[in-house]
């Protein structure tokens, strides 16, 4: 059963689109998506669109509980949580570098 997804940042103007967001996919992993489309990014990556991702195993999300003080298996408070500390349009570097900082693995897409 897919959970709702949280809206991290968005913004829509002529040069460009922007979505990010995170969610609970399928399989419990925790997929954070983004993609940026328009003239602005075919501009700079020769593309129309860009997407990018993290992928968190269930186990590698365990840990994010408590780093962000979310009761263990309140997905919908750590999604909420997430989007309180990270929500904006630096929040796919700003989680990364969370990640990084607190030994969480994650895989990472884009494309």
């Amino acid at each position: 059963m897919l959970m709702e997804k949280v809206i991290l940042y968005s913004s829509d103007t002529p040069d460009i689109k922007i979505l990010i967001q995170i969610f609970f996919n399928e399989n419990e992993e925790l997929f954070f998506d983004g993609y940026d489309v328009g003239k602005n990014v075919k501009s700079f990556w020769g593309t129309n669109g860009y997407e990018y991702a993290y992928i968190i195993q269930p186990i590698e999300v365990d840990k994010l509980y408590p780093l962000l003080s979310v009761n263990m298996g309140d997905k919908k408070g750590l999604l909420n949580e997430i989007k309180n500390k990270f929500g904006g349009n630096n929040a796919y570097s700003q989680f990364g570098e969370f990640m990084l900082a607190n030994d969480i693995d994650y895989k990472t897409g884009n494309y």
